[in-house]
């Protein structure tokens, strides 16, 4: 294990990298709103771009990385990232930043399912593996959960871009090390790429996430809306028909049937769509209206940090011990109870009483769920197709970001606008009204040393956060549900599958 440890902590870096970079925008949506007069949609797009791309492609490139090398995917993709981490950092537009973000999710893509992939080519012995997973978890936890901590440092001192120039170094940094210190490894029976899947993945997935966020413009039931989520429907079948008929397909659906690989894939699927939902609103929250700075609402978004921290460790060495189920389940109970608690707060809670708790609930909840459902995902393939097992987890985590941040927005948006209308703004003028209801930043500044319409805006805002914790709590309870059915009990092992020697590495 010891003489492994600097191709985990390598791995671990390029870890940290990418998911800071999932979070770490989130604390300066109120500075973007602002500077590049950016909406609610915008600012959902701008999250949602990097996920999108993300989980769009990060099937396709798993399969590549099995194929062609772990290693020079590891390295392209941190070098790749860190070029559009810089072009982000410099662009002036709202539409402009959006793209860089498509190209830093893209970049994500390449990288992460190569980190799996060397964690089960490196440790094969199962209480060694899981022991690297927990560090993995603890580390993916860390940089989802403590992004706006580092957000929130950098904005106290510099500009918003500087939240995507603090990635540049850590990731080139992160690719020379991997070029010294990680080995290759690829499984050159992988097939060629299915590009009719890629296709018709990335088209669903666009139409879905589309449509959710710009159904707040056009209204839930309007024939725009409901025509998006029917043309995503016929994409998604057609999709499922491809895959079964593909001799070699993006993703082999047949894995599905496993509920090691099912239930686990649904339960972080469903984690990481409450707690990208979670984020995009309690940083809003904190800043707009709590009225905490940047690194005051960075900081009281570290109590998750920790708790996932711990929780990942803790919960990657009972699984073993007491199984998956027990573990996961009550994770998602934990998970669920916090969001539904989350729908009670007052705008004027206290942070160390309420608050807290209910971000330590919430982050034990996601520790017992990450790293336990992660190894069952991983447990269904050999280590040589691991970069497949891994690009599926990294998928439904990041699909799971891309529609909590959709959805949850979204859902938020129309509540917010609808109350925002029946109270005080009501008596503003229509194009003022608009643009409150569009930009909770707008609605802030244009409420400015008016009482009235002050209040008015914090009510609508917690009717909007009290709706979207309540459907992402009985989200997870009904998971929870599931998964005590599904999850595969103590004592479910691999297949063994037939190892696949490294290919050495050229002096």
């Amino acid at each position: 294990m010891r003489s492994k440890l600097p191709i985990l902590l390598t791995v671990c870096a390029a870890v940290l990298a990418i998911n800071l970079d999932t979070t770490i925008v989130n604390v300066a949506l109120p500075s973007i709103s602002t500077d590049l007069d950016a909406g609610t949609r915008s600012l959902q797009w701008i999250v949602d771009g990097y996920n999108l791309a993300f989980a769009a492609l990060v099937l396709a490139a798993g399969s590549l990385s099995d194929r062609y090398g772990r290693r020079p995917a590891l390295i392209l993709g941190l070098l790749a990232f860190a070029a559009a981490s810089a072009v982000g950092a410099v662009v002036d537009s709202a539409g402009a930043l959006i793209a860089a973000r498509v190209a830093m999710g893209m970049s994500a893509a390449v990288i992460f399912p190569t980190t799996l992939s060397i964690i089960s080519n490196t440790f094969r012995d199962r209480r060694e593996r899981a022991a690297a997973l927990g560090i993995w978890g603890a580390v993916v936890g860390i940089g989802v959960a403590a992004g706006p901590v580092t957000g929130g440092v950098l904005l106290e001192h510099f500009v918003w871009g500087s939240v995507f120039w603090a990635l540049v170094p850590l990731a080139v940094l992160t690719a020379a090390a991997a070029y010294v210190l990680v080995p290759e490894s690829r499984d050159p029976a992988v097939p060629r790429l299915d590009l009719p899947g890629l296709g018709l993945s990335v088209a669903m997935l666009s139409a879905l996430v589309f449509t959710i966020i710009e159904a707040p413009e056009h209204g839930w039931a309007s024939a725009r809306t409901l025509g998006g989520f029917a043309v995503s429907a016929l994409v998604l079948l057609v999709f499922i028909a491809v895959e079964r008929r593909a001799e070699h397909p993006m993703l082999d659906l047949s894995l599905f049937r496993d509920r090691r690989f099912s239930a686990a894939s649904g339960a972080v699927t469903v984690t990481f769509f409450a707690l990208f939902g979670f984020i995009f609103l309690i940083t809003q929250y904190f800043q707009f209206v709590r009225g905490y700075g940047a690194l005051s609402t960075g900081a009281r978004i570290l109590p998750v940090a920790l708790s996932i921290a711990a929780a990942s460790v803790v919960g990657a060495l009972l699984a073993p011990r007491i199984g998956t189920k027990v573990v996961v389940t009550s994770g998602l109970l934990l998970f669920g109870a916090s969001f539904v608690w989350i729908s009670t707060v007052s705008v004027d809670a206290s942070y160390p009483a309420v608050i807290v708790p209910q971000m330590v609930l919430m982050g034990l909840g996601m520790g017992f769920i990450s790293t336990p459902a992660t190894e069952s995902i991983l447990l269904v393939l050999p280590p040589a197709r691991a970069g497949v097992g891994s690009a599926v987890n990294d998928a439904t985590r990041e699909l799971g970001g891309t529609l909590g941040v959709a959805v949850v927005g979204s859902v938020f948006s129309s509540v917010y606008a609808a109350n925002l209308a029946d109270g005080a703004w009501g008596a503003v003028p229509a194009d003022v009204l608009e643009r409150a209801k569009d930009s909770v930043g707008a609605a802030t500044a244009i409420s400015a040393g008016q009482p009235e319409l002050a209040r008015a805006l914090q009510d609508a805002f917690m009717s909007g956060l009290h709706t979207s914790s309540l459907v992402v709590g009985l989200l997870c309870l009904a998971g929870a549900l599931v998964g005590a059915v599904a999850l595969p009990g103590r004592g479910t092992h691999a297949p063994e599958g037939v190892p696949v020697e490294p290919v050495p590495v050229a002096a």
